[in-house]
């Protein structure tokens, strides 16, 4: 997502776990939202491994070094420190939408339908329609 030029929107309509979470909130700064009824999930990685005791060494490496990638991108994104995130991450962390605002994961809550979300994807840029206001309740 961060590889793609133009700004990428991220909405969570139901709930954005594990690495949905991620995806969620590597969305461009303001444009990550969630329904107020939604929920995010945040936690470490996990797997299994078995076989020789030289190979579940290996796997379990590569999911230490997958949870300290995952760490920093959550830094990166949140705006939080790596610590609280070593902490949040350690067992499995549900947040309300308002949560995952204040946690840095979204930008808003959206009780309405912001009408560039509907005519943008049918009629072009957000610009075409400033100044329409229609809104769709989610209540």
């Amino acid at each position: 997502m961060q590889y793609i030029k133009s700004p990428v929107s991220t909405l969570c309509i139901g709930q954005a776990a594990s690495m949905g979470s991620l995806l969620l909130t590597a969305g461009a700064k303001g444009k990550r939202r969630a329904l107020p009824n939604a929920r995010v999930m945040i936690h470490q990685p996990s797997g299994g491994a078995s076989g020789q005791a030289t190979d579940i060494a290996i796997q379990a490496e590569e999911i230490l070094k997958c949870r300290k990638r995952l760490n920093a991108l959550y830094t990166k994104h949140t705006g939080q420190k790596i610590e609280r995130i070593e902490q949040c991450m350690e067992r499995d962390m549900f947040m309300s939408p308002e949560e995952a605002k204040e946690f840095g994961l979204i930008d808003e809550v959206i009780e309405h339908r912001p009408m560039e979300l509907v005519t943008d994807a049918v009629n072009g840029s957000a610009e075409e329609n400033k100044g329409k206001d229609e809104t769709t309740s989610w209540e």
